[in-house]
C-alpha cells in the first residue's frame, strides 16, 4: 500500500509554514474547542457540546476555503451580478426563481432533530471567521484582492441552497423531447439507452414540437451553470501583460451525472482477511482546485464522526462513526418534469388547467448589478413550479416541477442523521430523510452487518415516463412520492458483498418502477468491481485500494479481439500488433493504452457522425458505449447490406483515425505514444482565476500537469477528456474493526488558500493513486499532529 510518508509531510509543513499552535478568542462559543490538524491537513475538532462542535466546523472550514465559501454564498443568494455585472443577471434571476421559499425552521429540522441549532451554529462559526479576517483584510486569500471584493456574512438559507446539487434530468428531458420531435420516438430510442423497460417517450399530441427548440431552460441553466470569470473582473495590478486570456470557470457541473461515475461497495467479514466488514467509496465529480470535498473529524458528546463532504455544509457525508461506515453513489431518480401550458391571450399570467384559467403566483425581486442601476424582476409560478420561459406570440408558458423544492431538498444535509446511526436499522431510518441526490447508500458496521438502501425523493408517475415534456393541463400529475425505504434495498446479501457504480442494480422483480428512472450508466465499472469481489479471495485494505484505482478496461475485452478481422496496413497494422497479448490496463506511460483509447474514442466519434442524424446532434451528442458494443458484436443493416464487412470497414476507419490522431499529437515515433502525458491523458488543475492573472500568481494557483491512467469506463475513472475533468478527487476505505486503518485521499489538498501548505500537498500523491491514513483515535492522531489551535469563548 502506498501512503504519503510522515517524514516528507512534516518537512514540507515546517519548511513552508509558520507554527500553527495558538490560542484564539472567538465570539459565539460556549466553551473552549480544541482543533488538532494532522500532517495531511485534516482538522480533528474536539468540542464539549454540540453547538460548539458545529460552530467550530464552520469556523475551520471557512478559514480553509474562504473564497469557495464566498462564491457559494453569492450563487446561493443570487448576488453574483453584484460582483461580476450584468452578464450574470440571468443567473441571479434563475437562482431567485428556484429559491426554497418554505418554512426555514421546518426545513432545517428535517435534516436532524436539532437541525436548526446545528445549521445556525455552523453559519455563526463561518461568520465568526469572516468577522475576524475582515479586521485584517491584508490577510484575505489572494482571490479577494484580485477581484476587489470582501467576504460577506452567511445565513442558514445559504447552507440549504440547492444550487450545487445533482438535482435531476430536466436538461436531458428537454433534449429527448426535441429528439423525438425531430426523429420520432422509435429512432430516438434506437440511439439512446433506456432500461430495463421500454418507456413511453412519445410527445403528447397537444405539444407543438416546433416550439421546443426555443431556449426554454435558459434561466434554469443559468442558475446551474459554472461561474466564469473574465479579464475585466481582475484588478489591474494582477492582470498579465497579455490581456487576451480566456474566461475561466470557477467550478464544473456535469450535465449528465451518469457519465461521470462513482463507485462504492461493502464486504462482509466472511470475505476479508481479518474478518471485519469493509466499506469503500470514491464519488466522482469535477476535478477542481480547491476540491469539491473537504474532510473533518467531529468529536463532542453524541458525536464522533470522520470523513468528507462539501465544505459549506455541516456534518460528514461520507465516512464513519464508532459503529459503522457509509458511502454513496448516484442512483437514477427523476425528480424534475417540464410542463407546457396554454396561456390566456388576454392575460399571459393565466394558464389553462383542467378547463379553467388559473392565475400564476407573482413574486417581485430587486437585484443589484455592478456598474448599473438595480434591476427589479417579476418571478412567476404555476401550481407545478417556477415558470422558466413564456412565449407571448404562441401563448405558451413552461414551468419546471422540482421535487427538490419540497422541504428537505438540500443536497447531502440528511447526512447529519447518518453521522449518529449506531446500526443498520438506525441508518436506514436516517436514509428516509435523504431526498437529494438520488443515491445508493451503503453501510457496514462492527456488528457484521452490511446493507444497501437507495435514497432520493421519487415522484410517482402513473401515466407518463418523465422522459419528455408534458402538458400542464392536469392530465399528467405526480401521485405523491414513494416512501424512501420502499426504494430498492438489501441487508446482508448472500454473496457477501454489494457494489454500485451508477449502473442499474434494481432487482428485476421490483414493484415501483413508476418511481425509478430509466437512465443508468454503462455497467462496465460495476461489472469489473463485481468480478473482482466474486473471486472468493480474502480481501485486505490494500486489495480495496487496488480496486479503487483499477485501470482494466472491460470494453477492451470486446473490442480488441475484433481487430483480428480488420484489414490494416502500414502504421495501423504495426499499431495493431502492439495490442497482441496486451493486459487491457489503461496504465500511464503505456503505448498499448494510448493506441486502444485513441481507437475507442474514434469509434464513438465516428458512430455519432455516422448514425446520429444531423437534425438531432444537439440533442443526442453520443451513443452509449454499451449500445455500440451490441451493434459491433452483432452487426445489422445499419452497417450496410453485408453487415459484418461493413462493421469491419467501420472499425478499420476508426482505428486508422486513432493512429492518425496519435501521430499528429504525439509525433511519428510510436515509442512516444504513451498514455498519461500532457497531450494525452493528464491532470492539470487550473484555478478559477488561473489564466487571468500574471505569471507569478498563475504558478501559485495552477497545479500540474501530471500523468494519469484510466478513462470513463475503468473503476479508477478519469473521464473521457485528455485533460482529466472528472473523477474521484476524494476516496475513502474503512475497516470497521480497526478505525485507525482507514485510508483516504482528497486531492489537491484541504485548503483553498494558495499560501497554505495544505493547498497542494495531496496533489501529486492523488495523481499517483496514493492514500494517507485517516486516523480516528486520539492516540494515533497525536502521532501525526502538525498543529493545534484552542478556540476560547469571548468573556
Amino acid at each position: 500500500m502506498k501512503l504519503i510518508t510522515h517524514i516528507l509531510a512534516v518537512l514540507c509543513l515546517y519548511a513552508c509554514s509558520p507554527a500553527t499552535d495558538g490560542q484564539l478568542t472567538v465570539t459565539g462559543l460556549h466553551e473552549p474547542v480544541e482543533i488538532i490538524r494532522d500532517e495531511w491537513g485534516v482538522n480533528h475538532i474536539y468540542a464539549k457540546n454540540q453547538h460548539d462542535l458545529f460552530f467550530a466546523q464552520g469556523y475551520a472550514a471557512a478559514k480553509d476555503r474562504l473564497f469557495q465559501f464566498e462564491i457559494w454564498r453569492r450563487q446561493a443568494t443570487g448576488t453574483v451580478a453584484e460582483m461580476l455585472g450584468p452578464r450574470e443577471l440571468k443567473r441571479d434571476i434563475g437562482t431567485r426563481l428556484f429559491r426554497f421559499r418554505g418554512d426555514i425552521t421546518a426545513e432545517m429540522n428535517h435534516y436532524h432533530r436539532d437541525g436548526a441549532e446545528i445549521i445556525t451554529a455552523f453559519t455563526d462559526g463561518v461568520n465568526a471567521y469572516i468577522d475576524e479576517i475582515r479586521q485584517t483584510p491584508e490577510k484575505l486569500p489572494v482571490e479577494f484582492n484580485v477581484l476587489g471584493i470582501v467576504p460577506e456574512k452567511w445565513t442558514p438559507e445559504v447552507v440549504i441552497s440547492r444550487h450545487q446539487g445533482l438535482l435531476g434530468n430536466i436538461g436531458a428531458e428537454l433534449k429527448t423531447g426535441r429528439a423525438v420531435a425531430a426523429l420520432g420516438a422509435d429512432v430516438t430510442k434506437d440511439l439512446s439507452w433506456f432500461h430495463p423497460m421500454d418507456p413511453d417517450i412519445n410527445l403528447d399530441p397537444s405539444i407543438n414540437k416546433e416550439l421546443l427548440s426555443a431556449d426554454i431552460l435558459e434561466l434554469y441553466n443559468a442558475f446551474r451553470a459554472p461561474l466564469q470569470f473574465e479579464q475585466q473582473d481582475i484588478q489591474t495590478a494582477f492582470r498579465p501583460s497579455d490581456t487576451a486570456a480566456l474566461a475561466q470557470r470557477y467550478d464544473e457541473k456535469e450535465e449528465d451525472i451518469l457519465s461521470i461515475g462513482s463507485n462504492n461497495w461493502i464486504i462482509s467479514g466472511a470475505h476479508t482477511a481479518d474478518g471485519n466488514t469493509y466499506m469503500a467509496n470514491d464519488p466522482h465529480r469535477a476535478i477542481t482546485v480547491p476540491s469539491l470535498r473537504y474532510m473533518a473529524h467531529l468529536v463532542a458528546p453524541g458525536w464522533n464522526v470522520i470523513g468528507g463532504g462539501e465544505p459549506e455544509i455541516p456534518g460528514i457525508s461520507i465516512g464513519h462513526n464508532e459503529y459503522g461506515a457509509w458511502g454513496l453513489t448516484v442512483f437514477s431518480t427523476d425528480g424534475e418534469d417540464l410542463y407546457v401550458y396554454d396561456t390566456n391571450p388576454d392575460n399571459p399570467k393565466q394558464y389553462l388547467y383542467r378547463g379553467e384559467w388559473s392565475d400564476m403566483e407573482t413574486i417581485s425581486e430587486t437585484i443589484s448589478v455592478k456598474g448599473q442601476e438595480a434591476v427589479t424582476v417579476e418571478l412567476l409560478y404555476t401550481r407545478h413550479g417556477p415558470v422558466v420561459y413564456t412565449d407571448s406570440i404562441h401563448h405558451k408558458a413552461y414551468a419546471v416541477r422540482c421535487a427538490w423544492l419540497e422541504t428537505g431538498g438540500a443536497p447531502y444535509m440528511a447526512s447529519l442523521r447518518f453521522n449518529q446511526a449506531k446500526n443498520w436499522d438506525e441508518f436506514r431510518e436516517a436514509c428516509s430523510y435523504s431526498h437529494i441526490p438520488g443515491e445508493n447508500m451503503v453501510w457496514a458496521d462492527q456488528a457484521g452487518d452490511i446493507g444497501w438502501q437507495a435514497v432520493g425523493i421519487a415522484p410517482i408517475r402513473r401515466n407518463f415516463s418523465g422522459l419528455v415534456p408534458v402538458p400542464g393541463d392536469g392530465r399528467y400529475e405526480w401521485d405523491g412520492y414513494l416512501p424512501i425505504t420502499e426504494k430498492p434495498h438489501a441487508l446482508n446479501p448472500s454473496k457477501g458483498f454489494f457494489a454500485t457504480a451508477n449502473q442499474n442494480v434494481t432487482p428485476e422483480d421490483y414493484d415501483h418502477w413508476d418511481a425509478i428512472g430509466f437512465s443508468w450508466a454503462d455497467a462496465f465499472r460495476g461489472d469489473r468491481i463485481n468480478e473482482v469481489l466474486s473471486t472468493g479471495q480474502k480481501f485486505t485494505i490494500a486489495d480495496m485500494q487496488a480496486l479503487q484505482v483499477d485501470y482494466l478496461s472491460v470494453p477492451a475485452r470486446t473490442l480488441v479481439p475484433l481487430l483480428d478481422s480488420l484489414t490494416l496496413s502500414g502504421r495501423a497494422a504495426e499499431a495493431r500488433s502492439q495490442l497482441s497479448g496486451w493486459n487491457l490496463q489503461l496504465a500511464p506511460r503505456s503505448i498499448e493504452a494510448a493506441i486502444y483509447v485513441a481507437w475507442e474514442n474514434e469509434i464513438k466519434a465516428l458512430a455519432a457522425k455516422r448514425f446520429i442524424p444531423v437534425a438531432a446532434r444537439d440533442m443526442i451528442g453520443s451513443i452509449p458505449l454499451t449500445k455500440l458494443l451490441g451493434w459491433l458484436t452483432a452487426p445489422d443493416a445499419r452497417f450496410g447490406p453485408n453487415s459484418r464487412e461493413g462493421r469491419n470497414t467501420f472499425l478499420s476507419e476508426a482505428f486508422t483515425n486513432g493512429i492518425n490522431y496519435l501521430a499528429a499529437n504525439l509525433g511519428s515515433d510510436m515509442d512516444n505514444w504513451q498514455y498519461g502525458q500532457e497531450k494525452f491523458k493528464h491532470t492539470y488543475l487550473q484555478h478559477a482565476l488561473g489564466n487571468l492573472v500574471n505569471e507569478g500568481l498563475q504558478k501559485k494557483l495552477n497545479l500540474g500537469p501530471l500523468p494519469r491512467g484510466g478513462n470513463a469506463y475503468t473503476v479508477g475513472s478519469t473521464g473521457e477528456n485528455n485533460r482529466q475533468a472528472t473523477g474521484a478527487s476524494f476516496r475513502m476505505i474503512v475497516n470497521t474493526g480497526d478505525w485507525d486503518a482507514a485510508i483516504a485521499t482528497n486531492g489537491p489538498g484541504q485548503s483553498g488558500n494558495p499560501e497554505s501548505p495544505f493547498y497542494s500537498n495531496l496533489f501529486a500523491p492523488w495523481a499517483n493513486d496514493e492514500y494517507f491514513p485517516l486516523y480516528y483515535s486520539r492516540e494515533k492522531i497525536a502521532t501525526a499532529e502538525a498543529g493545534k489551535t484552542i478556540l476560547n469563548p469571548k468573556e
